[in-house]
């Protein structure tokens, strides 16, 4: 597993109608990064859920949403880093920045309500990750 990607969080998002987990983490992955050069090693065994702050809730959700739950999904990144192309067709892409860094500094990068999340999802995958040097090339 690339150990991830972006310094705030990894490519996440909504399913479509229609959608399967699957088939919305691979459309996130591009939408997100440009690429779609990933296989998918595994998929969490269940629904991960994590709250917001009020703040967030009240000026990103309106206050209809307190929280996220999640499938997540653990990929090996099969392309070249020129592969990653954060200028993607959105009108507002969601990253401006990437590194990839080791699963072990992940959790410190991110935003502290999530924390617990990707300590969890980084738990879940740790037999794909432990002892991993980094993306494949």
């Amino acid at each position: 597993m690339p150990a991830g990607l972006a310094k705030w969080h990894m490519p996440q998002g909504g399913i479509d109608a229609g959608e399967t987990p699957r088939q919305a983490a691979l459309r996130e992955l591009r939408e997100e990064i440009g690429t779609g050069r990933a296989d998918i090693l595994a998929k969490s065994r269940g629904w991960l859920h994590h709250d917001v702050p009020e703040e967030i809730a009240q000026a990103m959700m309106g206050g209809r949403y307190r929280g996220n739950r999640h499938k997540w999904f653990a990929m090996r990144f099969t392309g070249m880093d020129a592969d990653i192309n954060l200028a993607t067709e959105h009108q507002h892409p969601e990253f401006d920045a990437w590194e990839w860094v080791s699963p072990e500094q992940l959790p410190e990068l991110i935003v502290p309500f999530m924390r617990r999340l990707y300590l969890d999802v980084l738990a879940e995958f740790r037999t794909l990750w432990s002892g991993h040097a980094g993306p494949a090339r």
